[in-house]
């Protein structure tokens, strides 16, 4: 097996020729100058693994996942345990500057070996499970568990993610996920509710915040740099106290042309951090499933769609929303078809929204279930949310949860039922308290 290998960087000349002297499956096949060559030449298929003994700190969540799409792993050198620790956390194995080109080699080919198994469609010819390098294990110090033996292992968080998503044409996505949100928070649960929606970000406006930070496009970055800890994500999260209770909630992107601040790879380093720190992440995703942008065999370009891909293929659970009417219905059918192309074994639990009888004629429960086992999808209805515009305006007009200003309808009982929450009487709790998730303070 042959592992074809490009390296960047001033040390370069000593790595290059110790790999070459080896004579092992390790082959050195370009020297690049820079960053952006050695980028170009591993999108180009020309390598498997890429040695970065400069300029590390460029590197990013996105960088290493779109390589990682193709195939190619990346080792980098670096002497500062601060930079291991950042470079660990964005999915790149960090080694000593002084490396010795046989610990380095066999890094190389573990590290290979390791994608290998995890993505069997993209191997390289050989390099599949079982086999073998070539060399001792010299390099087992170089391996992410062992480079930093002496340090915690990273915690792995415990919390839930509850994905609320609906086909176009406004179903009543936002409105179920931040009511969903205050509900679970009533019960005393700490919550962290994502605007996730890349089209029509609107949880903020919902939740009267005057606040232009962006701060899911905040911690995304802080991810993609690998600087995204527990603290920073408490910090950029915005904190919304109700009556009944307090959560935190990660604002939308302000203008729906900054969709490219939210790339898969740091929502999903924004998610796993956020499991660490509450019990329940709430994401308003967006409505387009489409993936076709995604040209991997020639470009590094983000997916228009990525934020609410990403969201859903990460979640716990999905929340399906459709709004019950003659169009909605369909929509939200057709939807699910899509949905379950796009995230397989997603199953979604289903909620129809905006109930009526003028829409769909008398007892439109009854009518719209038949309607459903009779044409729809092998997803049953799990429950039904009845229109109430006067209850949803006030909520909207004062900018406040359900469960503030119309705590008594049908409407926020539905709700309140979906996620297995008795209605409440109204209590104050703050859900970020030092008893919650680790001693965190909000």
């Amino acid at each position: 097996m042959n592992i074809p290998v490009v390296t960047v960087g001033e040390s370069q000349e000593d790595l290059v020729g110790g790999l070459e002297r080896l004579h092992g499956p390790v082959t050195v096949v370009r020297r690049c100058a820079e960053l952006a060559e050695l980028l170009a030449a591993c999108q180009s298929g020309l390598a498997r693994a890429a040695v970065v003994a400069e300029g590390s700190q460029d590197l990013t969540a996105s960088l290493v996942d779109r390589l990682a799409a193709v195939g190619v792993v990346i080792i980098a050198l670096t002497d500062s345990p601060e930079e291991r620790l950042r470079l660990r956390g964005i999915g790149v194995t960090a080694a000593p500057l002084t490396v010795e080109s046989t610990a380095l080699a066999e890094s190389i080919a573990d590290a290979v070996g390791r994608h290998a198994c995890s993505s069997p469609a993209r191997l390289a010819p050989g390099a599949g499970p079982g086999y073998s390098s070539g060399f001792a294990d010299a390099g087992a110090a170089l391996r992410p568990e062992a480079a930093d033996a002496g340090s915690e292992p990273a915690p792995v968080g415990t919390g839930k993610v509850l994905a609320v998503w609906g086909p176009a044409g406004a179903p009543g996505r936002t409105l179920v996920a931040v009511n969903v949100a205050g509900e679970l928070a009533a019960e005393g649960k700490s919550v962290l509710l994502v605007d996730a929606d890349s089209y029509g970000a609107s949880v903020a406006g919902v939740l009267g915040l005057l606040d232009d930070a962006a701060g899911l496009a905040q911690a995304c970055r802080l991810a993609d740099q690998g600087l995204l800890d527990r603290e920073a994500l408490l910090r950029v999260a915005v904190p919304v106290t109700a009556t009944s209770g307090t959560f935190r909630v990660l604002t939308g992107i302000t203008r729906a042309d900054r969709w490219t601040e939210l790339r898969a790879a740091a929502l999903a380093i924004v998610l796993d951090r956020a499991r660490e720190v509450a019990d329940f992440i709430v994401v308003d995703a967006g409505f387009c499933l489409e993936a076709d942008e995604e040209l991997s065999f020639d470009t590094m370009a983000p997916r228009r769609n990525a934020a609410t891909l990403r969201s859903l293929e990460l979640a716990d659970t999905v929340i399906a929303v459709g709004a019950a009417d003659p169009v909605g219905v369909p929509r939200l059918v057709r939807g699910l078809a899509e949905l379950e192309g796009a995230v397989p074994g997603a199953s979604p639990e289903v909620v129809l929204n905006k109930v009526r009888a003028s829409a769909v004629g008398r007892s439109p429960e009854r009518q719209l279930r038949e309607a459903w086992d009779r044409f729809g999808p092998s997803a049953s209805i799990k429950a039904f949310l009845p229109w109430d515009p006067g209850a949803t305006d006030a909520a909207l007009q004062s900018g406040s949860l359900l469960l503030e200003s119309a705590p008594d309808t049908r409407l926020r009982a539905a709700i309140a039922e979906l996620v297995c929450a008795p209605v409440q009487q109204k209590r104050r709790s703050s859900v970020f308290s030092s008893t919650a998730r680790g001693g965190l303070t909000g």
